[in-house]
């Protein structure tokens, strides 16, 4: 059986902007737009690592 990858999530728009340099308003913004590969759960917002790293370096399937 394969192991299952572990997900490295960043939760939260704060916690995003620290990652992507941007003010938390800023970040909400754009994750409210739409403009991040980001999901709402439980209306927090979160996204992989990995899938925002790839986002930036225009990797992003």
């Amino acid at each position: 059986m394969e192991k299952l990858q572990s997900l490295d999530l960043i939760w939260g728009a704060s916690d995003i902007a620290k990652v992507i340099g941007r003010s938390p308003r800023a970040t909400f913004d754009m994750l409210s737009k739409g403009e991040l590969p980001a999901k709402q759960v439980n209306g927090r917002w979160v996204i992989e690592r990995g899938k925002l790293i790839a986002f930036f370096t225009g990797d992003a399937a």
